[in-house]
Order: structure tokens, then C-alpha cells, then sequence
């Protein structure tokens, strides 16, 4: 797509006052696939120099704001930790040709806000932080589950920067279970559950994406019995929070998305996979 109302590409790097019109412009891949007429400016990441994937001294995984999914599923098949499998699970989960898998963005996923997107679904499971930047230079931190408001929607100030994300050790140390559904053999994902058994305490979260408008990490001290995982899924989720789209009704959404989260529930607590 031809951004005909784009009068200047900028370097991130160089500091200029923000100003209406301007985005942020990382892979591009979703700014240049319709018009965006609002547009006059465009601030590239490509060049900060970031690292993508950055393994901390606590343990911990950072995760950069430009970080590409194929960069990303690299690091994840070679990655060590008991939640690695995650990584390459949630990168399959997109809709993309190699083309977008290459320029496509942790970062853009994620401010995107779609309830399709797996990267909010792979950081909300394993209790992502982002990390945010306002033009003042100032920085503050949210967690995923709680960035993402709604379909569309994040919790982003005019000119703010999603810089990074990071992954708690302990959450990397869970034992992880995955589930996603499509109507469509290679469609959108429709519903897409994922479960994490802290070795430490015992605790069980369960993070539901996709089916719903944003995501819902539930989070269980002890691993439930099979109503009160229900009962806890339906309260958090409510009547309004199944997304409504051509990709699944509601009532279908909510169906498959309690028989993903039993099915998670009997394969993390019992040592083997589900029937």
C-alpha cells in the first residue's frame, strides 16, 4: 500500500518534538497493508539498534519492541527453558506468509491490540512487563494482560513507545500446555489457551486469548477441579468479552475455549497429555 499522505520518513534515533500525524513504524507490516490517511510522519525503529532477545541475568527474557517473529522463532527452537516450546507454538500461530514472518514485530503485535494476536497471547501466558517510553522520556511498566483493553485498544499515551517486553525466570521455568482453534485450516485463530504449571508452588495459570476481546491470565494457587476452571473462565470473561467476528460466533468461542482449558487443566495435572 502506497502511503500517499506520508511527507517524511525519520530516524527514531534523532529526537524531534511528536506531533499529530506521526507513528511509530517498526515492521510495517500492518501500517502499510490499508490507507492510514491520517498520516504525515513516520518514525522508523529500524535502526535503534536493539537487541532481540536478550536473556538477563536474573533469568528473566527481554524481549525488543522490534523484535521480528522469524527472529524470534529462531531463538525459541534453539532456547533451553521448560517453556521454550511456547515460543515456536505462538509464532505458528499467525496468519502470515514468510514475507510478514520477517518484518512482522513483537512491538506491533502487541499495539496492534487484535484478539488474534499470538504475541499478546505468548507474553499475557507467561506473565509478560511491558516496558513503555513517553516523549518525556519518562517510563512506567504494565503487564501484558492488562496493555491490551479491548479489540483494537492499549493502554498507549499519544507518542508513547512500546520498547520492550520482558518475561519473568519463573514463568520461563512453568511446564506449558498449548490449544488454538481455527474455523479455517490455515485461518485466524479463533480461540487460543494456554496453560503454565509453576514447578515451585504448584500454581496453575490459564490465559485466555483470541476467543475474547482481550486477554484473560487466571491465575490458581492450586490447580482447580474442572467447574470451578469453568466458573472462573466465565466470570472473568463475562457475557461481553467473546469476540464477535466472521472468524467465530461467541457461543463457539466460549465452547472451545472451556473444553481447551479442561483439556490444559488434566494434561498439566496429571504428567501426560489429554484424550
Amino acid at each position: 500500500m502506497d502511503l500517499n499522505t506520508v511527507l517524511e520518513v525519520r530516524d527514531a534515533r534523532s529526537r524531534v518534538p511528536w506531533r499529530p500525524g506521526d507513528a511509530w513504524l517498526g515492521g510495517g507490516t500492518y501500517l502499510f497493508s490499508e490507507p492510514q490517511p491520517h498520516l504525515r510522519r513516520l518514525v522508523d525503529l529500524s535502526r535503534t539498534g536493539w537487541e532481540p532477545v536478550r536473556e538477563l541475568p536474573d533469568g528473566s527474557l527481554e524481549l525488543a519492541a522490534t523484535c521480528t517473529i522469524a527472529r524470534l522463532s529462531r531463538f525459541g527452537r534453539s532456547w533451553r527453558a521448560p517453556a521454550a516450546p511456547l515460543v515456536e507454538q505462538c509464532c505458528r500461530a499467525f496468519l502470515a506468509s514468510f514475507k510478514i514472518w520477517n518484518m512482522a514485530t513483537v512491538g506491533g503485535n502487541l499495539c496492534n491490540a487484535l484478539p488474534a494476536g499470538p504475541m499478546i497471547s505468548l507474553t499475557a501466558a507467561l506473565d509478560g512487563t511491558c516496558l513503555l517510553r513517553a516523549q518525556d522520556g519518562s517510563l512506567r511498566r504494565v503487564k501484558v494482560a492488562d496493555f491490551v483493553l479491548g479489540a483494537g485498544r492499549k493502554d498507549l499515551g499519544e507518542g508513547e513507545l512500546l520498547r520492550s517486553v520482558t518475561l519473568p525466570a519463573r514463568a520461563l521455568a512453568s511446564r506449558t500446555a498449548f490449544r488454538q482453534a481455527s474455523l479455517y485450516g490455515l485461518g485466524r485463530s479463533g480461540v487460543l489457551v494456554i496453560g503454565a504449571l509453576d514447578p515451585a508452588d504448584g500454581s496453575l495459570a490459564v490465559t485466555v486469548s483470541a476467543a475474547t476481546v482481550r486477554p484473560f491470565r487466571l491465575w490458581f494457587p492450586l490447580p482447580p477441579d474442572r467447574d470451578a476452571l469453568r466458573g472462573a473462565v466465565d466470570s472473568a470473561v463475562g457475557a461481553d468479552g467473546w469476540f464477535d467476528d466472521i472468524h467465530g460466533l461467541p457461543a463457539w468461542r466460549r465452547h472451545m475455549t472451556l473444553r481447551f482449558a479442561e483439556e490444559i487443566r488434566r494434561e498439566l495435572t496429571s504428567g501426560g497429555a489429554a484424550g
